[in-house]
């Protein structure tokens, strides 16, 4: 699959999962949630830049436990927690927040 951002034909897995992960970029991320009718927001990059920032410095992806408590170690208690984030991401945090960021789809998601 593939989707077209600014012209470009990015590659895609059959779960709409970007390929490669450097082609990211903000427009790349509108359009991925727009896929999802999801409109980003201030609180949306927060945990997009995050998780990106997550997998550049540990090279794997958390499991959605790991990954609430990673946010609220970093971002405090407000934000990491499993309601806060499912009302960002409400298909599923974790997954649709690696989507939207450009990343692999975690292991531990169907």
């Amino acid at each position: 699959m593939a989707l077209i951002v600014d012209g470009a034909e990015l590659a895609t897995t059959d779960d709409g999962f970007l390929r490669s992960a450097d082609l990211w970029n903000r427009n790349v991320a509108d359009e991925l949630a727009r896929l999802e009718g999801l409109v980003i927001e201030e609180a949306h990059w927060e945990i997009l830049l995050f998780i990106r920032d997550y997998y550049r410095k540990f090279q794997h992806l958390p499991n959605a436990r790991m990954f609430v408590a990673a946010v609220r170690k970093t971002l405090g208690e407000e934000k990491g927690n499993s309601r806060y984030l499912q009302k960002l991401f409400p298909q599923g945090p974790l997954k649709y927040a690696c989507k939207i960021a450009g990343l692999p789809k975690p292991p531990t998601c169907l």
